[in-house]
């Protein structure tokens, strides 16, 4: 998208409207709420789900292979970004891919609202999966196009974005574990209606509020194209599904050979993105040194992803199994865990979006503050053994040493998340802008991938040094890129 066009879309945005922000903020904040509702309502319960026994509405799965499937769901969930992001920028742009995302989210929690086996539990997770990666990367993406590159409220904004993100992540575990012992399938119906909604307000004030944003397809395929990439994906499905249909009988796809492939390609294909938008010939030389800039920070964030999505799968299950559930004369849910990361957020969000315009030059550099976030990240895994260390693993665990390994990861959470987010939109080359921001959201899908392989390494027996070395891992990466920080900022090139 060249630089002309990138103004006539700011230019078609009511610029004011929103705490001080363009119009179209309020379209994608609400929109985001509620897919976020949706999405975080049914991720809450999720686990739970897969290993409760039949008798408590459950599917019975192994636990270990419940954390499994959740680690490799939440992979696909990202790496399905890829998908999104190609057909935003070659096919028909950001706005119908959200879009078109939600109504295929939409009818995957109707799925799993309709009680069933573990086949058609499979086949709703395939709908979630596509529609997240039609409408994630996509709705961000849209956030950066109402902004002009100069605009210094950018920051501000993806953080009132995010805080919007965490507002419907905050409710709906509340919601939906709360309605958790009554019926699974009634909180996936509540997950169902909040995309709903979510849709609903996407379709009403997208024209008004968001002019061109989201409209333009970038790098349009040609029709020569168009004929090419049908017949590929059409050979594609017949070679995939025939190795498919040869390999189950034959014992070669199992569960934990899945687990491997989604690992290798959980590295492969970030790998391959990077690559390609580096050797294309319409990636400029400043655009290629701001790409081999993103590599550090793309490395620190599949660091710092592989911590805290940990909170939706050996978390929750210390949240289950570890925790005092009955506390200060109430009985708390286990799902109700997963509100503390977004509740942290809504709460200190306004005042890390303050900080950063408050201190305008003097702010820490982006690699700076990527390096912050591994600190705090390393620090909310070394608290969550002390428990261990001072009780022993054998008596339940007060639940504010739970709240405080949260609160520690969100502080690094709001150095890392909406920074990298602008960050994203500020270093893509222009003829990959949407697809630069799924590549962002591969380094959860890579480290998700990863956590499917370490989560079962975890037991109660060895759950100091599972989080110990973890947690140290995290540190020690943080001081080394806060060393290489000063040479990260200069292939930036004036990015800050």
């Amino acid at each position: 998208m060249s630089n002309y066009n990138r103004q006539k879309i700011v230019d078609s945005v009511p610029q004011t409207g929103f705490f001080g922000h363009p119009k179209g903020l309020f379209t994608l904040f609400f929109t985001e709420f509620w897919e976020r509702f949706s999405y975080y309502g049914m991720r809450a319960i999720l686990v739970f789900y897969m290993y409760y026994e039949v008798s408590k509405g459950g599917l019975g799965l192994d636990k270990t292979t419940a954390l499994a499937i959740m680690s490799i769901y939440g992979s696909l969930v990202y790496m399905s970004g890829i998908i999104g992001g190609w057909l935003a920028d070659r096919v028909f742009g950001t706005s119908k891919a959200v879009f078109y995302g939600g109504i295929l989210i939409m009818l995957g929690h109707i799925a799993l609202a309709i009680p069933g086996n573990v086949a058609f539990f499979f086949m709703s997770m395939i709908l979630i999966v596509i529609g997240t990666g039609l409408l994630k990367p996509n709705v961000s993406s849209v956030v950066g196009e109402i902004y002009s590159e100069t605009d210094n409220r950018r920051d501000a904004g993806f953080s009132i974005f995010y805080m919007g993100i965490n507002l419907g992540a905050f409710i709906s575990p509340l919601i939906v574990g709360k309605v958790m012992k009554t019926s699974f399938h009634l909180g996936f119906g509540i997950a169902a209606v909040g995309m709903f909604f979510g849709l609903l307000m996407f379709v009403m004030t997208k024209k008004k509020n968001l002019g061109l944003a989201g409209t333009n397809v970038p790098n349009p395929l040609s029709p020569a194209e168009k004929k090419k990439t049908v017949m590929l994906l059409g050979l594609a499905v017949l070679v995939i599904g025939g190795l498919i249909a040869a390999a189950i009988p034959a014992g070669l796809l199992t569960f934990k050979s899945f687990i491997n492939l989604v690992g290798i390609l959980g590295i492969l294909i970030p790998t391959a993105y990077f690559v390609v938008m580096y050797r294309s010939p319409k990636t400029n030389d400043v655009e290629r040194s701001r790409l081999i800039a993103y590599i550090p920070l793309f490395i620190a964030s599949v660091m710092f992803w592989a911590i805290q999505e940990q909170g939706a799968t050996i978390l929750a299950s210390y949240a289950d199994t570890r925790t005092q559930l009955n506390f200060a004369g109430f009985e708390i849910s286990p799902a109700w865990f997963q509100s503390l990361n977004p509740l942290f957020i809504i709460t200190l969000a306004p005042v890390f979006a303050w900080m950063w315009v408050r201190l305008g030059q003097r702010q820490p550099s982006i690699p700076q503050k990527f390096s912050l976030a591994l600190l705090f990240a390393g620090l909310s895994f070394l608290v969550i053994l002390l428990p261990a260390y001072f009780g022993g693993s054998e008596s339940l665990v007060n639940p504010l040493w739970l709240a405080l390994s949260y609160l520690i990861c969100v502080l690094g959470e709001l150095c890392l998340s909406p920074v990298g987010l602008s960050a994203t939109t500020k270093l893509a080359p222009a003829a990959f802008s949407a697809q630069t921001m799924s590549l962002w959201f591969l380094s959860s899908a890579a480290a998700q991938a990863i956590n499917a392989q370490i989560v079962q390494f975890y037991s109660v027996e060895n759950e100091m040094f599972y989080f110990g070395i973890i947690g140290g891992a995290s540190i020690v990466l943080s001081i080394i890129l806060f060393m290489i920080a000063p040479k990260i900022e200069g292939f930036m090139k004036g990015i800050r």
